[in-house]
């Protein structure tokens, strides 16, 4: 129970923890079966009912542990899928900065390739995996799906977790992120408390900012998503939204953060399972420590961890 904890807790430290059947149940070429789940209802289902029900909502949010490629596999069939039902569609990744997206326009418009977009915004610089979205991104050019960058500047996000909060921001720092930040938030506050001591660094002085900037990632993909399902280049679509699972388990983070701002939208959360895929490096390693969660700890959520989940079977250890 302890090591399987502490690897969930380093899967969302370092990408959000919590792969292409189209069966309930089916086998890769290594074996390993995999399994579609209505949380919600606590049954198995196929992979084209999924299908059905996402078509029908305004945001979908897939959330992945940012470097297991099955995941970006199953995120790049979904969009597909759904483009194929010729449903509108916006592909919101946290992965990039909503400062970008004029370089991420020209990338929509042609004018620019993947590589060279990439290169412009220093995505390699900010995500050394950024090649594991290349897939999805272009799938959503070649079916003319506008990309949008969330996501809000890595170096006002440190600041923040690091600099003693929101508080201490410049005027002008602050100003870059949305007006109003929710920090008030005690179910999620309570989830954030029991994740983020996985960090080394988290301690009852340090856990604070860590939250709040947390938060305001959670806010920003909220606010720039919401601006453009309100904008008339939005309007009519429906948003895939790629991030780490941590920023919509159990419907906190962004979820709730978009609803408040669009009460009327309706939303599906598809996680797919770590399952002994995550991989990290010595330097990851040594930010973080060995802690356990419950599950009278996670009871008190009180509410499913999503809607849909995708389960691959455990990797075999070697």
């Amino acid at each position: 129970m302890r090591k399987r904890t502490f690897a969930l807790c380093l899967a969302w430290l370092f990408g959000m923890q919590l792969g292409l059947p189209h069966f309930v149940l089916a086998a890769d070429e290594a074996g390993r079966r995999s399994l579609w789940i209505d949380v919600c209802r606590g049954e198995p289902l196929r992979y084209e009912d999924v299908l059905d029900d996402l078509a029908g909502v305004g945001v979908v949010y897939l959330g992945e542990r940012h470097t297991i490629q099955q995941h970006h596999d199953l995120q790049a069939q979904i969009l597909t899928d759904l483009a194929k039902r010729g449903k509108p569609l916006v592909l919101g990744l946290e992965q990039l900065e909503s400062v970008q997206q004029p370089v991420v326009d020209r990338y929509n418009r042609g004018k620019i390739t993947f590589d060279q977009m990439a290169e412009a915004v220093e995505w390699p610089k900010l995500w050394p995996n950024y090649k594991q979205y290349q897939p999805i991104v272009e799938a959503a050019h070649k079916f003319k799906i506008p990309v949008l960058g969330l996501n809000a500047r890595a170096t006002t996000i440190r600041q923040v977790a690091r600099g003693g909060g929101l508080e201490q921001l410049d005027q002008k720092t602050r100003a870059e992120l949305p007006k109003h930040i929710q920090l008030d938030d005690p179910l999620y506050r309570k989830l954030l408390n029991l994740q983020m001591m996985v960090h080394m660094a988290a301690n009852e002085e340090t856990l604070r900012p860590m939250i709040e900037a947390q938060i305001a990632r959670d806010e920003t993909m909220a606010s720039t998503l919401c601006s453009f399902l309100s904008s008339e280049a939005g309007r009519g679509r429906s948003a895939i939204v790629l991030c780490g699972s941590g920023h919509v388990s159990y419907g906190q983070g962004t979820p709730t953060r978009v609803r408040r701002r669009l009460p009327q939208i309706k939303d599906r959360i598809v996680l797919f399972s770590e399952s002994g895929d995550t991989v990290l490096s010595p330097q990851e390693l040594a930010a973080a420590r060995a802690i356990e969660i419950t599950h009278e700890q996670l009871r008190q959520i009180d509410r499913p961890i999503a809607d849909y989940l995708h389960e691959t079977s455990l990797k075999e250890e070697k």
